[in-house]
């Protein structure tokens, strides 16, 4: 069971959506099922059936179910399989990554209408701080309840919103208003809200530490934050067990960061059966090395480290690097040094997975673009840009590398996970 899916959910009247707000300038909103949402809007026959998304070969994993599919035990990054074993009625399907995309801009867009200080954690969840919006639009909890029907009305879709003085209480607060809910955690009542709740829904706990803390008898936040310091440090080591104490006492300084400055931008791929082919291979790299290129000219950026990521038959995982004189955005340029890095690696065996990578980005604008003596005056970058606007029109199936032309695409087959 996934944290979220371990915490209760509303039913306490302290912290309902009419509980005082005054000291609550932080929202954390989160979309109801996100991707499975997105699905069902564009497909109202499936309203009220169970639906998830995903990976639908032998070795997917799920990335949204709907409501209806998570009564039958279907949760996210559960196998696929396991999925339908659990719910074979569901209908299932892949992700369609351009229309969440889609939506989420939308959904961020009636934020930012609200407050400027938005911080995006995913496509379908962020922080926000509305200390400076109570004069325009009045108390947190009524902010809320106005993106909640703005939500609604413009995008069809639900979110849950958790208001609070912090972030990880506000996060807290989100999860527990699922489905579809508004939850406001008092200034005075955070320890109420806090102590009751299992040890596992602090961050920073992982399952490791969670079997830690248990082995030490605590089962709640409560039992964590009364518990000798001394004691969590010689468990946990000093930096965990000081953020922990701190969490578990309701102290979070952080403040909504609307700069979320990405550090890489990558892609990856877990072929259906393990592959030997070289050429399969290949195309994947292709494929994800063209899938990376259009996020970073999407995201205007540019980057200086492309990496490789191999995953071995046995579950062995190989990472190799390299650093280009100059900051690129174009796929062939990153397709041509993965693939100097992989027939460099020459790992002889069966192949799990291939990833890539590119690291150390930049903002393209603010990047100088060096010309090589005697270049042609348009090349690969032109070509895929003016890709990049066909795909926009006509969607990206339609338009890529030739070899991929007419073949099943391992880009339709990405690992799917949420941004």
């Amino acid at each position: 069971m996934g944290r979220s899916q371990s915490l209760p959910r509303g039913g306490d009247p302290r912290f309902g959506p009419d509980a005082d707000d005054s000291g609550c300038p932080i929202l954390h909103v989160d979309m109801d099922a996100f991707f499975a949402s997105v699905e069902v809007r564009g497909r109202p026959e499936l309203r009220g059936r169970p639906v998830v998304v995903g990976g639908l070969g032998p070795r997917g994993v799920v990335s949204s179910a709907s409501y209806e599919a998570r009564r039958y035990g279907v949760r996210s990054a559960m196998p696929m399989m396991r999925a339908r074993a659990l719910c074979p009625h569901a209908v299932y399907l892949p992700p369609d990554f351009a229309a969440y995309t889609s939506a989420s801009r939308a959904v961020m867009q009636i934020f930012r209408d609200v407050t400027p200080l938005v911080e995006p954690l995913s496509l379908d969840e962020a922080f926000l701080d509305v200390a400076g919006a109570r004069r325009l639009f009045g108390p947190p909890a009524a902010i809320a309840r106005r993106i909640r029907a703005r939500v609604a009305d413009e995008l069809g879709l639900t979110c849950s919103v958790g208001v609070a003085p912090s972030k990880f209480v506000a996060k807290l607060g989100s999860t527990r208003a699922k489905p579809d809910g508004l939850l406001v955690v008092p200034a005075t009542r955070v320890l109420d809200f806090l102590h009751p709740l299992p040890v596992d829904a602090l961050w920073g706990v992982g399952e490791r530490s969670a079997q830690t803390l248990h082995r030490l008898g605590l089962a709640t936040i409560g039992d964590l934050a009364e518990a000798p310091y001394g004691m969590l440090r010689k468990a946990l080591g000093e930096a965990s067990a000081s953020h922990l104490h701190e969490l578990a006492w309701g102290r979070d300084p952080r403040g909504v960061s609307p700069e979320h400055v990405e550090k890489s931008i990558g892609a990856e791929v877990t072929f259906d059966a393990d592959v030997a082919d070289p050429t399969e291979i290949r195309r994947a790299l292709l494929a994800l090395a063209d899938k990376v290129g259009a996020r970073l000219r999407r995201a205007g950026q540019v980057g200086r480290t492309v990496s490789l990521k191999v995953r071995l038959a046995d579950f062995r995982t190989v990472n190799r690097s390299r650093t280009l004189p100059v900051p690129t955005d174009t796929a062939r340029e990153m397709f041509d040094t993965v693939w100097a890095l992989y027939t460099a690696l020459d790992p002889g065996e069966r192949i799990r997975l291939v990833g890539v990578r590119v690291e150390g980005l930049a903002t393209a604008d603010a990047t100088p673009r060096q010309l090589a003596l005697g270049a042609p005056e348009h090349g690969w970058r032109e070509a895929e840009a003016a890709a990049d606007a066909a795909a926009a029109r006509f969607g990206r199936s339609v338009i890529g590398p030739a070899s991929l032309l007419g073949k099943r695409d391992p880009r339709r087959t990405e690992n799917p996970r949420r941004p």
